[in-house]
C-alpha cells in the first residue's frame, strides 16, 4: 500500500509540460559488431538456463465473487456470458469490486491475468449508468492501444457505447471527428493525446477515470512528461487506476502524486521458468546469421518471434530471412499503423512462421502458439528478459527461448 500525499494531486509543473521520450541505448549485436553510439549490455543471459523445466504445481485460486454476483448490468452480464467468461480470474475477482466501489486502484499484474477485463467491466457498467461521463485510457503503444479498443467493443455490445482511438502514426482527422462525437472511451497513447490536448481537439472536462495500462512500460519508453502533463488537466476528482507489471521508483511517485488512498492489489502469473526451456547459442563474428537460420530450418520452429535491437537491423534480419526462402515478416518503429497490423495478422494466422521486432514494437502485443522466442540482439535488462520469453509457454503450453551470446573463443 502507497500512501499518497493529498497536498501533490494534479499539481502542474506548467500546463503542457512535456518533452521528447528519452531513448535508452541499445547494444547492436548484429554479426557481433559495437556500435561506436550505443553501449553494450551488461545483461548476462547465462544464468537463466533452464534446459529441463519442470511444471511446478500451482495453487488454485477460488474467487471470491462470481459475475452474477457483482451487480452488473443485465445486458453486460449476457455479453459476459457469450464471450464465454465463466469466472473471474484473480484480478478479476479482486479489482472489480474495488473500482466499482470508487476506490483508486493499483493493479499490478503482467498481461495474460485478464486484467483489461478487469477495469473496463466495471467502467462499462459505470457509464451504462451515466453516458455523460468518460474515461481517459492510456497505454504505451498504438497495438495494445488497438487492442484494448478491440475488448471495449465486444464487451459494451449491444450498448451506446462509443470510443475513439488516439495514437500516433494514424490520420488524426478520423481521431479528431470521433472526440467531438463524445466518445464515452479515448484510448490513446500518451504523445497523440497530449497532441490532441494541444490543438484543444481533446477536452479532458468531463473525464471521470483514468486509466494507466502498464504504466511501467510508458515510464520506460520516456513517457514520464507526457503523462503528467495530461493528468494535471484532468479535474481532481476523477478515479485514477494504475496497472504495472512491476512497482518502479517513477511508478510510486506517479502514485504520490496522483492517486488517493488507492487500494493495491498484486497478481503474479507462474514463474515463466516453469514451462519454458531457456538456452544460449553461442556465434562467432561470421556465422551469426548462418546458426539462426538452421534454428529456424528446424520443423519444431512453427512459430518464432525474434527480438533485435534496433529498427533497420530488424527490418534487415526479416529480409535477409525471406531471401533464403522462410517466409517472415518485421514490425518496428518505422513501420505504419497498417504495416504492423499486417504483419501481425500474417504471423497469427500462419502465413508467416517468423516475426521479428524491436522491444518497443511488440510491447502489449498477445499472439498465441509462439514455440520459440530467439533474442538474436541481448536484452538491457532482466526485466526486458522476461517480457520476451514471456511470449512463448503461455496459458498451458510449453515453449522454447535462445538467447544469442558471442563466443569467447
Amino acid at each position: 500500500m502507497y500512501t499518497p500525499n493529498r497536498n501533490r494531486r494534479g499539481r502542474s509543473r506548467g500546463k503542457f509540460n512535456s518533452g521528447r521520450p528519452q531513448r535508452s541505448q541499445r547494444y547492436n549485436s548484429n554479426n557481433g559488431r559495437n556500435s561506436k553510439t550505443r553501449k553494450m549490455s551488461t545483461f548476462d543471459p547465462s544464468q537463466f538456463i533452464n534446459t529441463n523445466p519442470v511444471d511446478a504445481v500451482e495453487e488454485i485460486y477460488t474467487p471470491k465473487n462470481r459475475f452474477d454476483t457483482f451487480g452488473l448490468n443485465e445486458r453486460l452480464m449476457h455479453t459476459i456470458a457469450s464471450r464465454g467468461l465463466k469466472s473471474p480470474t484473480p484480478i478479476q475477482d479482486q479489482i472489480i469490486p474495488e473500482i466499482m466501489a470508487g476506490h483508486d486502484v493499483i493493479g499490478i499484474a503482467e498481461t495474460g491475468t485478464g486484467k483489461t477485463a478487469a477495469f473496463l467491466i466495471p467502467l462499462i457498467e459505470g457509464t451504462l449508468k451515466n453516458h455523460g461521463k468518460q474515461t481517459l485510457i492510456l497505454t504505451p503503444t498504438r497495438e495494445l492501444a488497438l487492442q484494448i479498443g478491440e475488448e471495449l467493443r465486444g464487451l459494451s455490445e449491444g450498448t451506446k457505447i462509443f470510443s475513439a482511438l488516439c495514437v500516433g502514426g494514424m490520420n488524426i482527422r478520423p481521431q479528431i471527428r470521433a472526440l467531438r462525437n463524445r466518445s464515452q472511451f479515448i484510448i490513446g497513447t500518451p504523445g497523440r493525446v497530449l497532441d490532441l490536448l494541444r490543438r484543444n481537439q481533446f477536452k479532458p472536462n468531463n473525464v471521470a477515470t483514468v486509466v494507466l495500462d502498464e504504466a511501467d512500460r510508458m515510464l520506460d519508453m520516456g513517457f514520464i512528461r507526457d503523462m503528467r502533463s495530461i493528468l494535471s488537466t484532468i479535474p481532481t476528482n476523477r478515479k485514477t487506476l494504475l496497472f504495472s507489471a512491476t512497482m518502479s521508483k517513477d511508478a510510486q511517485q506517479l502514485v504520490n502524486d496522483f492517486l488517493i488512498d488507492p487500494v493495491t492489489i498484486s497478481v503474479k502469473k507462474k514463474d515463466v521458468a516453469n514451462s519454458i526451456e531457456q538456452d544460449v547459442v553461442h556465434y562467432k563474428q561470421n556465422n551469426k546469421f548462418d546458426v539462426l537460420f538452421a534454428l529456424l530450418s528446424a520443423p519444431e520452429s512453427k512459430r518464432v518471434l525474434i527480438f533485435g535491437s534496433m529498427k533497420h537491423s530488424v527490418e534487415r534480419l526479416a529480409r535477409q530471412i525471406s531471401t533464403n526462402g522462410l517466409s517472415a515478416e518485421s514490425i518496428h518503429g518505422n513501420k505504419s499503423h497498417g504495416q504492423r497490423q499486417q504483419a501481425l495478422r500474417k504471423f497469427k494466422r500462419g502465413e508467416s512462421r517468423v516475426l521479428v521486432a524491436t522491444d518497443v514494437a511488440a510491447r502489449g502485443i498477445h499472439i498465441e502458439d509462439v514455440t520459440h522466442v530467439i533474442n538474436y540482439d541481448l536484452p538491457n535488462t532482466f526485466e526486458d528478459y522476461v517480457h520476451r520469453i514471456g511470449r512463448t509457454g503461455r496459458a498451458t503450453k510449453h515453449g522454447k527461448a535462445l538467447t544469442f551470446v558471442l563466443a569467447k573463443y
